[in-house]
């Protein structure tokens, strides 16, 4: 089993060998997301080209030590397709693959047209939603087919659109300290930005998540994930960007390992496990970039225990990055959407709430708190579903 390893600033490529039917975590697969699978020159979805400095092989096989092929040069933008696979970027192949897709589901009862289901409008099943399904199964209908309807099912299974939007609102808004949080910002191509600073769980808030039962826990983690999807996703494509028309259908996230100590990755590998399995098989291909910053000496164990997790289409998303992510965070975020201590100018950090920016303010004012949704240009709560009717005395009778 191989892997890259690359110098201070620069991305590492993670071992590139596992099952096709490995399942794939988000929150650790969170902390890993954009790498050519074969190629130190890194492009991924809506993703910007990076290289590699300095390059190192980690084969535990190779006995006689690291070895060091040549550095490849960085791919640019006039030479990839940051969209591909994407609305308005398909191959011919992969038309035919969202017909046949489109045609299978509706044949099976599994997709109806946006406007004609869901409580609003349908988003389940807009094309957006079918490619990322598609994408995760290397547009192969079948494949696709099978992961849309147990995806389908676990919804059914958990009532996740009832759930979603009859969520406590303190309660929602007490449980993003313990998962990926958004900044309020876009990356440069007009995808979320979030972050997951693993040391914010530390100490007493460890402690409070660990006294939350395993079952609201589960529940909590929808919660989060449908206000990723229905809410920011949908807002950002709303938002003027280079990227447009094209939907916003992923997010770039920023892991932060700075200060976490072996022990309390341990700790957290359950809770980590728990949000990554959820979101690799109900909510595929919401993430476009990982970068994982401040890693310590010991993050080689970490991904030993943690590789098995991840199918082979995640670990091409995955960057990790030396002591200094500045230049190449950079080249991924404008400045003024980075936080400072990731080397932007954006006065934010893992406690804050989202610090939305100017064309965000115009749009809705200030950030909604709560389960929301984006439909028709405007915040949105999500529609509980009608009680069911008491039968009426006369008809008993």
């Amino acid at each position: 089993m191989s892997g890259i390893t690359i110098g201070d600033g620069w991305a590492t490529r993670l071992p590139s060998s596992v099952s096709e039917s490995s399942q794939l975590p988000h929150n650790i697969s969170l902390i890993l997301n954009v790498v050519h699978p074969d190629h130190c020159a890194c492009v991924g979805t809506y993703g910007i080209a990076m290289s590699a400095a300095s390059v190192k092989s980690t084969d535990e096989s190779a006995k006689s030590g690291p070895t060091s092929p040549p550095a490849v040069p960085a791919a640019t933008n006039a030479n990839v397709d940051v969209l591909a696979g994407h609305l308005g970027h398909l191959t011919d192949e992969q038309q035919k693959a969202l017909a046949t897709f489109k045609t299978n589901i509706i044949n099976a009862g599994l997709y109806k047209a946006p406007g004609s289901t869901g409580i609003d409008g349908g988003g389940t099943h807009d094309e957006p939603t079918l490619l990322r399904f598609l994408r995760a199964r290397r547009f192969d209908p079948i494949k696709a087919q099978k992961q849309f309807a147990d995806a389908e099912a676990w919804r059914k299974k958990h009532n996740v659109d009832e759930l979603f939007a009859s969520f406590d609102v303190e309660e929602f808004e007490l449980s993003k300290k313990f998962y990926p949080k958004w900044t309020g910002r876009r990356d440069k191509n007009g995808l979320p930005v979030y972050v997951y600073r693993l040391a914010s769980l530390n100490g007493s808030v460890q402690k409070e998540l660990n006294q939350v039962s395993a079952e609201r826990r589960y529940q909590r983690i929808i919660a989060l994930y449908e206000v990723m999807w229905r809410f920011v996703m949908p807002f950002c494509s709303s938002l003027p960007r280079r990227t447009a028309p094209t939907p916003v259908s992923s997010v770039t996230t920023i892991i932060d390992l700075e200060q976490v100590s072996l022990t309390s990755m341990w700790n957290l590998r359950n809770h980590l496990q728990e949000a990554s399995t959820l979101a690799t098989a109900n909510y595929p291909e919401t993430l476009n970039t990982i970068a994982v910053i401040n890693s310590p000496s010991f993050f080689p164990t970490v991904w030993g225990w943690i590789k098995g997790w991840f199918d082979e289409g995640t670990r091409t998303k995955i960057h990790v990055l030396g002591k200094d992510p500045g230049p190449t965070l950079r080249s991924l975020i404008d400045e003024e959407n980075l936080p400072k201590a990731y080397g932007g100018k954006l006065d934010w950090t893992f406690e804050d709430d989202p610090s939305i920016d100017s064309d965000m303010i115009e749009r809705i004012g200030k950030m909604p708190r709560g389960p929301v949704i984006w439909v028709d240009e405007k915040v949105v709560r999500p529609a509980k579903a009608p009680p069911t009717p008491e039968p009426s005395t006369a008809a008993a009778s």
